[in-house]
């Protein structure tokens, strides 16, 4: 997350030795309670606001933060109460003083990338989750000091540190809101790496998890493989601004389970036992390579980053979409995810894109549906199923198309396609717009090329050949069950009279065409009674695939009589051919080959 360069004629005057300074301790962290202070000194308006996020860094949909806030009271320099006034449902305002020192109680018992955990092992802390910040001091320097911390414990951030070991700092609001800080018993271990121009950077790890030395050392050994085959895509690392780089993971069954990325660290949570092996990898690998692809090549759609609103962005496709490409990718290279694992993983991203029927909607209209589905929280039924599809699994749809049609029409690779972004929008850290995208992928192959790339696959959602682009790797692309008759999937259970639909139907599927939908009772399927799933597979295996038959529902209590039509599975699945020639074999190796020296 870059800082932020406002316009200052838009925001207060302070006098030049404001500061704002934290502190944090939690005496009752076995009920999930942490008391904050914040003090602010130097403001010049006639009152102060402070206020509690509703978007976090790396997360595209609100959340109330302020629903764990309370106990809110304020007093000056000389501890004398000033009037708190609840201005917002996530604001207060209080009379300026020449100190104010704001203090809340924040419960906090969900550890993971978005939220933040106070417990008896220690606190998992993501700022907009955590602080209360002050509105308007978006320049002004920001401290943090964890008080009363057991012995043994250290902090996990990409904040400064100071000589107090319990002290950190952000040299403004925008870093501090994009550091995570995780504190207890933590095992450390770290390495460097050396860029082309003789800059050395520390990469650390950060790790809370219940595992001897060499589990943990033979983790790190793999981790720095992943690091080593990121790096060769890009050539370099980014230029980490405290020198280093930090891996905070908590691998361990009291936490939840996430991943998200920072500017200079990465938050890695999973709810399983650390065990020494690869099973969390694929998590890192994702985080580390959006170092690169989204917090420095970055969509000028999330800049600014708004705190007490979401930024719409259009081109996540790109930014989550081709990282998680990448973390495939990254793995195979690494040599922690076989072949066949990989091609599974690129299987569910072309069904993603070609079957699933949210992806015959464009990769910016799924994108920007993500202020709604990112971890947002509704009550209300939604049409999710039929009108969207993750730009994580569609992008990353397009990422392969893009690398294997770059590698066939151009000689070039998706690497090459990175590094390009990466030289005119990352080091530079000049936010991109999807014009600007293309632009760098015409820099790469022609004009032609780009514009009917993004015309088709990124504007629009026109299919793709992947059977002819795998061709060339000797992979070839069939249907997973050819012979297996298929009505569109879905969950049931019995009900009082037949079979109940328990998810919604999905269009382009024949219990869809059908008439179908969540809540409706199958009576009977081709004049057999259907009471339990067994019966209604044993019916539909039993007939012709293109063959309709009569299927008898009752929907909100009125019978219904359709027609069924019993179709192929369209899923795929990659397969390899048989006889591969050796240049399939050379095109295998170069795609998906160790790049690291």
């Amino acid at each position: 997350m870059r800082s932020l360069f406002l316009c200052l004629l838009c925001l207060p005057v302070f006098a030049s030795a404001q500061s704002i300074y934290y502190t944090v301790e939690a005496p009752n962290a076995a009920h999930h309670e942490a008391e904050i202070t914040v003090t602010v000194q130097g403001a010049k308006t006639d009152s102060v606001e402070f206020v509690m996020s509703k978007a976090s860094p790396g997360r595209y949909a609100t959340h109330e933060f302020a629903k764990n806030v309370y106990n809110v009271r304020a007093v000056d320099a000389k501890n004398n109460p000033l009037t708190v006034v609840k201005s917002a449902s996530n604001a207060y305002k209080v009379k300026n003083a020449a100190t104010i020192k704001l203090t809340y109680t924040l419960f906090a018992n969900r550890a993971d990338g978005t939220y933040a955990g106070i417990a008896r092992n220690g606190y998992q802390l993501n700022i907009p989750a955590s602080f209360i910040w002050v509105r308007g001091l978006d320049q002004t320097p920001v401290s943090v000091e964890f008080k009363n911390l057991p012995e043994g414990w250290s902090v996990a951030s990409q904040l400064f540190p100071t000589a107090k070991k319990e002290v950190f700092t952000a040299p403004n609001f925008q870093y501090f809101m994009d550091s995570p800080i995780k504190v207890g018993k933590l095992h450390w271990r770290n390495w460097t790496v050396k860029n082309p121009n003789g800059k050395t950077y520390t990469i650390e790890l950060a790790l809370e998890a219940d595992a001897p030395a060499v589990a943990i050392d033979s983790f790190t050994n793999n981790l720095k493989k992943v690091v080593d085959e990121s790096i060769a895509i890009f050539g370099e690392v980014p230029e980490f601004d405290n020198g280093k780089f930090t891996f905070i993971a908590s691998l361990n069954p009291y936490i939840q389970g996430d991943g998200m990325e920072h500017r200079n660290s990465t938050i890695v949570n999973s709810r399983r036992q650390f065990d020494g092996s690869n099973s969390f990898m694929g998590t890192f690998a994702h985080e580390f390579f959006h170092a690169w692809n989204v917090e420095r090549i970055r969509p000028k759609s999330l800049e600014p980053f708004q705190y007490d609103q979401v930024n719409m962005s259009e081109a996540l496709w790109l930014a989550e979409g081709f990282t998680q490409y990448y973390t495939s990718v990254i793995m195979t290279r690494a040599g922690l995810m076989t072949p066949e694992v990989f091609l599974r993983s690129m299987n569910g991203l072309i069904n993603s894109k070609e079957s699933a029927p949210g992806g015959k909607y464009s990769a910016v209209e799924n994108s920007q549906r993500a202020v709604f589905v990112d971890a947002g929280v509704a009550v209300d039924e939604t049409n999710y199923q039929n009108m969207f599809s993750s730009y994580y699994s569609h992008g990353g749809a397009l990422g392969l198309a893009l690398d294997l049609q770059l590698r066939s029409q151009f000689n070039k690779t998706l690497d090459d396609f990175m590094t390009a972004l990466w030289v005119k929008h990352g080091k530079t850290e000049i936010p991109y717009t999807l014009p600007d995208v293309e632009k760098v992928l015409e820099s790469i192959t022609n004009k032609s090329f780009a514009q009917k790339f993004f015309n088709d696959y990124v504007y629009n959602s026109r299919p793709i050949n992947y059977s002819t682009l795998l061709n060339q790797a000797g992979y070839e692309l069939a249907l997973m069950s050819e012979n297996s008759n298929w009505i569109g999937g879905g969950m049931f259970r019995p009900g009082k009279t037949g079979l109940v639909v328990e998810t919604a139907t999905r269009k382009f599927t024949p219990l869809y065409d059908a008439g179908l939908d969540v809540g409706d009772e199958i009576i009977s399927v081709n004049g057999v009674t259907v009471k339990k799933k067994e019966d209604l597979d044993q019916v539909i295996n039993s007939l012709k695939i293109g063959e309709s038959v009569n299927i008898e529902f009752i929907s909100y209590g009125d019978t219904i009589q359709s027609k069924l039509k019993i179709e192929a599975n369209p899923a795929q699945v990659i397969k390899p051919m048989t006889n591969k020639t050796s240049a399939q074999e050379a095109f295998v190796q170069k795609w998906i080959g160790a790049k690291r020296k």
